[in-house]
């Protein structure tokens, strides 16, 4: 028969430090790779957010006009769709947005009305400064507009 020894193991088994680094360093650089991917992502779904709202804002108007012969002046600006001035006779005792509230753009700040417009489109102007809230820009920081004529979803 055979003498069989148990040898004691002078170290146990686990994870050496460098190799929970290497697994660190991985994780890290996969997040890096999504993260590049995803961020432009999102600037595109805020960009659609806020054409969006402006079409539904521009639904809102239309709707004010066809009840009261006019749209808010611009010093009523948005706030006539959820507090309808006492000369809009026809406007509905809710206004004309559900939430009852002016949305703010996907960057939170607000979007801007004035009426008369100064464009040819509309009888007004609403607009988005973008993502750095000031007039102008390109990218994701340039203005989103009714008059904008790229935006088909906003009937421009």
């Amino acid at each position: 028969m055979r003498d069989i020894r148990l040898i004691p193991r002078s170290r146990e088994r686990g994870f050496t430090l460098i190799e929970i680094m290497a697994v660190v360093l991985i994780i890290g650089l996969l997040s890096t790779l999504v993260g590049i991917a995803i961020f432009p992502q999102i600037d595109k779904a805020r960009v659609n957010t806020a054409k969006t709202q402006l079409s539904m804002l521009d639904a809102a108007l239309e709707t004010y006009r066809m009840d009261n012969a006019h749209f808010p002046t611009g010093e009523q600006g948005l706030l006539a769709l959820i507090k309808p001035p006492p000369e809009a006779r026809n406007a509905p005792a809710g206004g004309y947005l559900r939430e009852r509230r002016v949305p703010e753009d996907p960057w939170g700040n607000t979007y801007q009305y004035e009426s008369p417009g100064q464009h040819n489109t509309h009888a007004y102007d609403l607009w988005s400064f973008g993502a750095d809230g000031t007039a102008g820009g390109a990218g994701v920081d340039a203005d989103i507009g009714n008059w904008s004529e790229d935006d088909e979803a906003l009937g421009s």
